[in-house]
């Protein structure tokens, strides 16, 4: 028998490394936007738990309406890659503070997200201007 000492897989066997994508970089205001809607989204789905155990609403209305929120808040972080997805993101955080007026405690919950959506949107887009400054003095 002979010792195997060349593990090398054959060039059919190797899959084609895809090349780096040639796109805008990174967005720090991205990043911070889809972590704020994703967290969203969870608490907005135990928000129409409580709203339907409070029967501030009907089960339908309570569970099917938070249920699309959530999909929306979710939808919402992956639409960030556009321009659109901002001002869309802007639509989910009043449709958040809107469900105040089933769930008064919402109130908090909503002042408490458009604060953080708004903080991220404008530290995010200044570590944004900030590194792409940074990118043209430096070649």
């Amino acid at each position: 028998m002979e010792a195997v000492t060349d593990i090398q897989p054959s060039p059919d066997e190797v899959e084609p490394q895809r090349p780096a994508r040639a796109g805008r970089p990174p967005s720090v205001r991205r990043s911070l936007g889809s972590i704020v809607l994703g967290f969203e989204s969870v608490v907005m789905f135990l928000a129409a738990l409580v709203a339907f155990g409070l029967k501030a609403l009907p089960a339908l209305p309570a569970l099917g309406g938070g249920a699309l929120l959530c999909v929306a808040l979710v939808a919402g972080a992956g639409l960030l890659r556009f321009r659109w997805g901002y001002v869309f993101g802007w639509v989910l955080q009043a449709a958040i503070i809107a469900s105040a007026f089933l769930v008064p405690v919402m109130w908090i919950v909503g002042v408490l997200f458009v604060g953080l959506w708004t903080y991220c949107m404008v530290v995010g887009s200044r570590i944004d201007r900030e590194k792409a400054a940074a990118a043209v003095v430096q070649p």
